[in-house]
């Protein structure tokens, strides 16, 4: 049964989401990933093998969509980042298969580093940028030529 609240929040995380620049999108997803390692290694220790195969499965969805929206073509390291997620991918399809808490704590440590480095990045490109300026106060067409 779904209530308010649970609707609420729901809606909340929907526009969160939504209204997230790219920068902001790609540190959220970082962030979920850990939470999903982190529940995983949990779980795997405590031998509740279903929930870390949920969590594990998840994991590896996060890192199929960094994988899908990392452009090659647009800067010199995504090739090798690439080649990471690949690898990052292999090894939690592994910790999943062989229940390996070990495996997935070695992929948490892999991919800690990354996020701090993201979280890193997007901090420093929202304090670069430049401060939204007020429309004009003239009549006609806006700042995109509509309206």
């Amino acid at each position: 049964m779904t209530t308010n609240s649970d609707a609420q929040r729901s809606q909340f995380l929907n526009d969160t989401v939504l209204s997230a620049s790219p920068a902001r999108l790609l540190t959220m997803l970082y962030d979920r990933l850990m939470l999903d390692l982190d529940r995983a290694e949990r779980a795997q220790r405590a031998e509740d093998h279903t929930e870390a195969a949920a969590q594990l499965t998840h994991a590896q969805d996060i890192v199929s969509e960094l994988m899908v929206t990392l452009d090659e073509d647009v800067w010199d390291g995504a090739t090798a980042l690439m080649a990471l997620y690949g690898h990052i991918l292999n090894e939690l399809i592994q910790a999943n298969v062989t229940h390996d808490a070990d495996r997935t704590a070695s992929v948490r440590a892999t991919v800690d580093p990354l996020r701090m480095a993201w979280h890193e990045a997007a901090a420093e490109l929202a304090s670069a940028a430049p401060a939204p300026q007020a429309a004009p106060a003239t009549t006609g067409t806006g700042l995109l030529g509509v309206g």
